[in-house]
């Protein structure tokens, strides 16, 4: 989640100062995106669970913040922002956010639940 929390900042802060770029880095696209899931997952092996909490609250609050920079016009009205594309802005946010925790939470709790049987 850390990592997406990234994409977002990353992606918007560059477009907002004028360097074009997409949500989903290179090589990747969206049909992709799990394969970028590899690597984050890779890339973070030797984080400690300290260090990713610490990392993921940091980066939950930034992209908060940075939500609030935007009116409610500018986050959900489509086509204010050439490299949204066809959606509104929020929609980039509540799949770095709200829908990653939302999945993380299943997993979790399918994983206690294995846990419990054996």
């Amino acid at each position: 989640m850390y990592e997406w929390h990234q994409l977002l900042l990353n992606w918007v802060h560059s477009n907002q100062s004028g360097d074009t770029k997409p949500f989903i880095p290179l090589p990747y696209n969206w049909k992709t995106y799990g394969d970028m899931n590899v690597e984050f997952w890779k890339k973070h092996q030797n984080t400690s669970l300290k260090e990713a909490k610490e990392m993921l609250e940091k980066t939950h609050n930034e992209v908060l913040h940075l939500a609030e920079t935007f009116s409610n016009e500018e986050l959900f009205s489509k086509g204010i922002y050439k490299w949204a594309g066809s959606s509104p802005l929020d929609s980039y946010f509540v799949s770095a956010t709200a829908s990653h925790y939302d999945w993380a939470i299943k997993k979790l709790k399918a994983h206690i639940k294995n846990c419990k049987r054996k």
